[in-house]
C-alpha cells in the first residue's frame, strides 16, 4: 500500500518539516497541536524528545479520521548536560552561539507516528553529533543579523546560514534540519507502506 493512500496529519508548525516531508512525495495535512511543551519528568534526552513529540501527536489525535495517520516530531540541542531551547532573545540567541562555538554538541530529533489503520504507534529518536567552528563575536552578530536563529533550537539552522559554521557533522544530517526522514522511511517500510 502506497502511504499517500493514507489521511495524514502532520502536527507540526514547522516549515523545516514540512519541507522535508514534502521532498520525499508525502501528501498531508498541516495541523500544529496547541500545547505548552513539557518535559514530563524525563532523564534521558531520548526521552524527553520522544515524549514531547507524543504530546504533540496526542494532542491532536480528536481531529483524525480512524484509518488516518499522525505523524509528530521535536528537536534538542543538548550541549554539557544542558538543552538549548529556542532562544528568548537576541541576547539569548548570541550566548547561545558562543556556547556551540568551537565545541561538539548532540542533536535530539524525535519521530512519533500513530497510524489509526494499522493501530500501530511508533516512537523513536535519533542522535546526531555536530561540531561548531570556533566564532568570532563579528560572525555571531552578522549572523543575528540573517534572523534565522530566533525560532530554531540551539539558535542556527543548519540548511541556511548557519551551514557556514559546520565543521562535522556525525549522524542524520536530516535530524538536525528538523525531521528524521530515513528513520521515519525505514519504519514505514516495517508497516507495509511504499512511500
Amino acid at each position: 500500500m502506497h502511504i499517500n493512500e493514507r489521511n495524514i496529519i502532520l502536527a507540526s508548525k514547522s516549515p523545516r518539516r514540512k519541507e522535508l516531508l514534502e521532498n520525499i512525495g508525502l501528501k498531508f495535512s498541516v495541523k500544529p497541536a496547541d500545547i505548552e511543551e513539557i518535559h514530563r519528568g524525563k532523564a534521558d534526552f531520548g526521552d524527553i524528545v520522544i515524549d514531547l513529540a507524543e504530546q504533540k501527536g496526542e494532542a491532536i489525535k480528536t481531529l483524525m479520521l480512524d484509518d488516518g495517520m499522525i505523524i509528530a516530531s521535536d528537536t534538542i540541542v543538548v550541549i554539557n548536560n544542558e538543552i538549548l531551547n529556542k532562544p528568548d532573545d537576541r541576547d539569548h540567541a548570541f550566548e547561545m552561539l558562543r556556547l556551540l562555538s568551537g565545541k561538539v554538541h548532540s542533536v535530539f530529533t524525535s519521530l512519533y507516528v500513530y497510524d489509526g489503520y494499522k493501530k500501530a504507534t511508533i516512537k523513536d529518536f535519533t542522535e546526531t553529533k555536530v561540531e561548531f567552528y570556533p566564532l568570532t563575536d563579528e560572525q555571531i552578530i552578522d549572523y543575528l543579523d540573517t534572523h534565522e536563529p530566533f525560532d530554531k533550537a540551539g539558535a542556527y539552522g543548519i540548511h541556511g546560514y548557519g551551514s557556514k559554521f559546520i565543521k562535522k557533522i556525525d549522524g542524520c544530517f536530516f535530524s538536525v534540519m528538523g525531521f528524521p526522514i530515513p528513520l521515519f522511511s525505514q519504519n514505514m517500510y516495517k508497516l507495509g507502506y511504499n512511500l
